[in-house]
């Protein structure tokens, strides 16, 4: 065949309007079948279907363990309980704290706690808690899991009902993971948790989102001159430009640690 008298393939253009079951990647997935509040509707609005989705796994990454967890979905788990539901803690690095879960709104008799310290026998305990589909909500925190053994967890997730939260540390940003939405949560200085969503169905999320999160019952007891701990701090051009980056990891887990 001549190539010069070849003609160049056709491209279809893409409609504007789409129909409903055709998602744009361009665009935050809206189609999810079952979603809860976090909270926040700053969070909401940046989430798959307005919230933390089902038939799929959520995995948050924090620079330490035991900080952030509660305060990042106690809201959601408190919705599941009071829809029935039962939450499933997996392998928590530290025993749960009850008047902390009832300041949560999370009820005591539907909160299920499996202690599995072996990192073999918490994906064990996942994967049949997943495919039993059984759960309000499921918890774990995997910190040694790989990325195939993620990868499995999202496949039995898709059949799943309930939100599937994974917490694993801030290190594992730079494996590739098969779950569709990954948060870095980090605790701010003032009471506030940074937020940068890492992926999720939809376009690249730039810059951090700063939430409000007073831990425990700490909102009715605290002064107003720790309301904003950073004031009380030195003022140096190094901690304004850090702190305007939502960076401060080593000053700001210190700081945390006495006031959590």
């Amino acid at each position: 065949m001549d190539t010069a008298c070849a003609t160049a393939p056709t491209r279809t253009a893409v409609p504007a309007e789409l129909p409903p079951s055709v998602w744009r990647g361009s665009d935050i997935q809206t189609r999810v079948r079952a979603a809860c509040s976090t909270g926040w509707k700053e969070l909401d609005s940046e989430l798959p279907g307005g919230g933390w989705p089902a038939q799929g796994l959520t995995e948050v990454l924090s620079p330490q363990s035991s900080v952030v967890e509660w305060r990042l979905v106690g809201h959601g788990l408190a919705h599941r309980t009071a829809a029935g539901g039962q939450v499933i803690l997996v392998g928590p690095p530290k025993d749960p704290h009850l008047p902390g879960l009832l300041h949560h709104g999370l009820r005591q008799a539907q909160v299920v706690w499996i202690k599995a310290d072996m990192p073999a026998e918490r994906l064990w305990a996942v994967e049949q808690l997943i495919k039993s589909n059984a759960a309000g909500a499921i918890v774990a925190w995997l910190p040694h899991a790989r990325q195939e053994q993620i990868r499995r967890l999202q496949v039995c997730a898709l059949s799943c009902e309930a939100p599937v939260f994974l917490f694993r540390p801030e290190a594992a940003r730079h494996e590739s993971s098969a779950s569709p939405l990954r948060l870095m949560v980090e605790a701010g200085l003032d009471w506030e948790l940074l937020v940068h969503v890492l992926k999720r169905r939809g376009p690249v999320h730039d810059g951090v989102l700063r939430l409000r999160s007073v831990p425990g019952g700490l909102a009715d007891i605290i002064t107003p001159r720790i309301e904003r701990p950073s004031r009380l701090l030195p003022a140096t051009p190094e901690l304004e430009t850090l702190d305007a980056l939502g960076s401060l990891a080593s000053r700001r887990r210190s700081l945390v640690q006495l006031h959590a």
